[in-house]
């Protein structure tokens, strides 16, 4: 089956300045992608230049097979079949709902076009508020119209950037997993910018994560969150401690933890290990493996608490335990580590 978007060998510059590099990737009809990474790392270039914003230095962006973007020729946006939803929705404050969905259908019939905002208001769930105007509404009642305009003409592909960040953290993850829906009740590819894991984990089928100007990976999400390709990406998607490692045994890695055994041998060649190790991953009780740590500080977080432990080398390391253990600051308690990320460098 051919991609709906291809990106090959993407480079985009800012004068002299290279935002993004050796980018690639491929992405299915009815798939939805999140970009994901730090602010600065060229995850709104990228979008951009999807859009047709955004010249190309080197390399091509296709759609459907038609190549939409190289460095000699660019196809305008208004001609690519590509929806998008800005940060500020950019909402016409002086029309109604449905005048603001039915912008851009002014080529269909009445009949049609009213046929198709009615549509679009019941799938985000507004229809009730179809005259109202959107200084009427809340902030995910504003984002749920700019998605309706944006898919009323049926793009092939739907860009949207940061498209939660003027909501609160509860709403930001209900309204991801809503638009996810949403997207896939109109059967349409998109690719979402955001710089929360939360919301990529919960939107995407596919995870892009961007440092430095670099795709560093491109796969599921739990993928990704599982198997890492290398510490940037790591932290990243979750948060941890990296720690050196010293190889014993082709399967037996030494850190400041304790030891731990891998699941399949490993050959170093003289590089460095690295090991990183999510709050989550930190097991106490007493074991052959483990090391004893200081508790100095700890944190109730709800459903579990997150503790500061002080390793013998004097490293704090930070850990989410649940109800079961409970440890108060200055006690010495066992730890080891239950599942690392290795990684040569």
């Amino acid at each position: 089956m051919q991609p709906l978007l291809t990106v090959t060998d993407l480079e985009c510059r800012y004068g002299n300045k290279v935002i993004l590099e050796s980018v690639s990737f491929a992405l299915n009809e009815g798939e939805i992608a999140c970009l994901l990474g730090p602010s600065g790392c060229g995850k709104t270039t990228l979008l951009h230049a999807i859009a047709g914003f955004q010249p190309v230095y080197r390399g091509k962006i296709s759609l459907a097979g038609n190549t939409i973007s190289t460095p000699a020729a660019i196809t305008p946006p208004e001609q690519r079949r590509i929806g998008v939803v800005f940060q500020d929705y950019a909402l016409f404050p002086h029309l109604t709902l449905e005048q603001n969905i039915a912008f851009g259908l002014k080529s269909l019939a009445r009949a049609e076009r009213e046929s198709r905002v009615r549509e679009l208001l019941q799938l985000v769930r507004l229809e009730n508020f179809a005259r109202q105007y959107p200084h009427q509404l809340s902030g995910g009642q504003q984002q749920r119209v700019a998605l309706a305009r944006a898919l009323a003409p049926r793009p092939r592909l739907l860009l949207m950037d940061e498209p939660f960040s003027n909501l609160d953290t509860e709403l930001r993850r209900s309204l991801a997993s809503e638009v996810r829906h949403i997207l896939r009740e109109e059967g349409t590819a998109a690719v979402i910018v955001t710089h929360d894991r939360s919301e990529a984990f919960v939107a995407g089928d596919k995870l892009g994560v961007l440092s430095g100007g670099l795709l560093q990976q491109w796969d599921a999400p739990e993928n990704i969150y599982r198997q890492p390709n290398n510490a940037a990406v790591a932290r990243i998607v979750g948060d941890g401690a990296l720690l050196e490692g010293k190889l014993l045994q082709p399967n037996l890695i030494e850190t400041a933890l304790g030891k731990v055994h891998l699941p399949t041998a490993i050959e170093t060649s003289g590089q460095k290990l690295e090991v990183f190790v999510r709050s989550e991953d930190i097991v106490p009780g007493e074991h052959s493996e483990a090391v004893t740590a200081q508790v100095i500080a700890r944190d109730f977080l709800g459903s579990n608490t997150l503790y500061k432990f002080r390793l013998p080398d004097g490293r704090v390391i930070e850990a989410a335990l649940g109800a079961e253990y409970q440890f108060l600051p200055g006690s010495e308690v066992p730890l080891r580590i239950a599942a690392p990320v290795v990684f040569t460098v």
